[in-house]
This record gives structure tokens, sequence and C-alpha cells, in this order.
């Protein structure tokens, strides 16, 4: 069965929700919505339609020229066995010491490295982007450098890769992971299991630290958050309240012409810089607080 998507740009979240409204109860009714923030300073949103029969061009003009929206750009996705491509593309990680793969590669994992095998689903974080590739080299620096971490916490664990990374790297450490997500909250509990870390790795739904076990956790002396520039910015000072004296946190999932704003914020809150890395268009940031 064919796919058709229907895509366009429009200035402001509030605008950019009111147009996914309005596609949803619009005919013929898309399969799924979606709305997203474009992360490249522009200020614009991206909101797309799913649709299983040709959308009507003529609605999605009108919708587009009501809400102040780019023209929307329909396309028919081709018909595809996309678990097999993606397991094709998805070719193992190595990061640092980190051996990232999927279950179709399980029989090549080699002698030496710390392997975590994450399977590819709806969740955020598989080793191939720049901003988890940077993460998991920061922690596998502190690591190497001597860092001996007693209480982890993954804000925005997505798969709960580096969550597991760091229960890898210190068996005796605490380790706990949440996401916003109630579906990546239940794929990072499947990871942990696939991993023999489910006993060393809960995870909670929790948006930043609003939850009473990762309260109950703090003051946390390695904090990763892999997630965007504006909420990265929000928690800064929640950061800092759950942060212990001398604790690291590694903060990534913003653009290299981002991360400046996200430093400053940090220095504000009382954590200083130590260390950065740039993937392609992409930073990771370690910072430590005073």
């Amino acid at each position: 069965m064919p796919t058709f998507t229907a895509l366009t740009t429009l200035p402001g979240q509030d605008a950019a929700e009111a147009l996914a409204e309005a596609l949803e109860s619009s005919s013929p009714e898309p399969t799924g919505v979606g709305v997203f923030e474009i992360e490249d300073g522009s200020g614009l949103w991206e909101v797309g339609a799913y649709y299983v029969e040709p959308p009507d061009r003529a609605v999605l003009l009108l919708l587009s020229t009501a809400f102040g929206a780019n023209p929307f750009q329909v396309s028919e996705l081709p018909e595809i066995d996309w678990v097999a491509k993606v397991r094709r593309d998805l070719a193992p990680v190595e990061a640092g010491r980190f051996w990232l793969y999927g279950s179709h590669d399980a029989d090549k994992v080699p002698p030496g490295v710390i392997p975590l095998q994450i399977e590819a689903t709806v969740a955020f974080g598989t080793g191939h982007h720049g901003t988890t590739l940077g993460c998991l080299r920061a922690v596998d620096r502190l690591a190497a450098a001597g860092m001996a971490a007693r209480n982890v916490a993954d804000i925005g664990s997505g798969t709960g890769v580096l969550a597991m990374a760091a229960a890898r790297l210190w068996p005796d450490a605490a380790v706990i992971a949440s996401d916003i997500d109630e579906v990546a909250v239940e794929v990072a509990l499947a990871n942990a299991a696939i991993n023999d870390l489910a006993d060393r790795v809960p995870c909670v739904e929790a948006a930043g630290f609003d939850h009473p076990d990762l309260a109950a956790r703090a003051p946390y002396d390695l904090i990763f958050a892999n997630i965007l520039k504006g909420p990265l910015i929000e928690l800064a000072p929640a950061m800092a309240a759950h942060a212990a004296p001398g604790g690291v946190l590694i903060l990534s999932g913003l653009l290299t012409t981002q991360a400046e704003d996200v430093t400053a914020a940090y220095v504000a809150a009382g954590f200083a810089p130590t260390a950065r890395e740039d993937i392609g268009d992409w930073s990771t940031l370690v910072l430590t607080r005073a």
C-alpha cells in the first residue's frame, strides 16, 4: 500500500500546532500528523502529514495559506521493506571502547570492546548520529582518565544507550534513565533487558528531573542530557540542583552554532566548561559543577 506525505514549514510553534490540528480534521483524514522544530536557529517549524491515499492538494493549499505556511510538498513514498533497509544501513558503530550493534550483527562483535546491542526502533540513539556518538566518546574519555562515577542519570535517554554505557563502564554505579516519551521508556527498558542490564538501568517517564525516583537519587556525579538546545537551556537550573559538587555533565543534541548559548546558560548556573567535541554539525559539551 503506498504512503503519501505532505510537508510544509512555517514560523512559530503555536501556528504550527494549530495547522497540525486543522490537518487532523481535514479530508481525506491523515493517518498521522507531526510537528517538529527545525533546530537551525531559523525559528521555523515543520508540519508533516501521512496518508494512505493521495491528499487533496486544494485543501492543503487553503490550509497553508490560512496559517501562513509555505506550500505543502506532496510526495509518494516508495514501497520498501523498511526493516531490511534499516538493518542494511545501520552498520555497527565504534565509539571509543563501545561497539554498538543490532541483533543482525551479533555474530560480528570483535574481542576487546564493550558491546551494546541497540535495536533501531522509534526511539532516538543508535550511535550513528553525531550527538550520541559524541556522548559515548566523552564518557569513554572520562573513564579512561580515571573518573569513577557512582551515581548517574541519563535525562532524555531515548534508547537508553548512554545509561547502559555508564552501567558497563562502572559496574558498581547506580544508574537511572528517563524520557518524556512513554514509547522511548519502553524501548530503553527493552534494550536494558537485551543487554542483561534490566536490574541496573531503570527508566522512568519524566520531563527533566520531574519524577520522585530521580529526586530521591540526587545528587548525581554524572548526568547525560542528549536532547535539544531549548530544553537544555531550560534545564540548567535543575541540573545545578541535582548535580553533586564536582559533578560532570555531558550535553548534546545541539548544533555547533548553538554550543556557545548552551555553554553560557550553564556557566551562569555554576558550571565550568571542560571539553567540547564537534562531529559534523553537532556539538557535545562536557561541564563540571563548581
